[in-house]
């Protein structure tokens, strides 16, 4: 890993298709910056501030964006593999429709995102603000959701077989049509005061 870019502002630059392997930037602030059809690969962000940035149709694979700051971002398309965003915020951002597989997305802020159609798999997703997200249709298989904040999230539609719906209070989402497995079927009955037999 080289040595890391910090406290560094980068304004209205053109990124566009750029390889951003083994980069290293912590605390720099990016501001109209075109990463669209940029790669990352072994890149680590830590306590950025990303600005009206576009990620549109971008590939990140085992990048890390930790800590950071997302705001008014359009990430059409965008697929992220193998990532780290721990304790990152979302504001505003446009995330139709959005890829993640694998990773770690804990503590992370998506609340009132609008994640029609995404797909989440295999991803570590543990005490994140999905508060008021709209899932609708969304793909959510083998995603660890437990702690997670899940007031107001609509839910209709949504695949969410193997995840971990632990905490998720049914009555306090919109889920209609939402597919479960019966496992948890089993675990949401008993979260509702059922004693479930054979």
């Amino acid at each position: 890993m080289p040595e890391p870019i910090e406290d560094v502002t980068f304004h209205d630059e053109d990124w566009y298709a750029e390889e951003l392997t083994d980069r290293h930037y912590v605390r720099c602030t990016f501001h109209r910056v075109d990463l669209t059809e940029a790669t990352s690969r072994g890149a680590v962000f830590d306590s950025c501030t990303f600005g009206d940035v576009l990620f549109n149709v971008s590939r990140h694979t085992d990048s890390a964006f930790t800590r950071c700051v997302f705001t008014r971002c359009n990430l059409f398309e965008a697929e992220f593999i193998g990532c780290k965003l721990v304790g990152s915020t979302f504001d505003r951002c446009d995330l139709r429709p959005l890829t993640v597989d694998g990773g770690d997305w804990s503590f992370v802020t998506l609340a009132g995102a609008d994640l029609r159609g995404a797909r989440f798999t295999g991803v570590r997703m543990r005490e994140t603000d999905l508060a008021g997200v709209d899932l609708t249709g969304a793909t959510v298989h083998g995603v660890d959701l437990s702690d997670v904040q899940w007031r107001g999230a609509r839910l209709s539609g949504a695949d969410l077989r193997g995840s971990d719906l632990t905490g998720l209070d049914p009555t306090a989402v919109q889920r209609a049509g939402a597919v479960i497995d019966v496992g948890q079927a089993v675990a949401l009955a008993h979260a509702l005061g059922f004693d479930v037999r054979v």
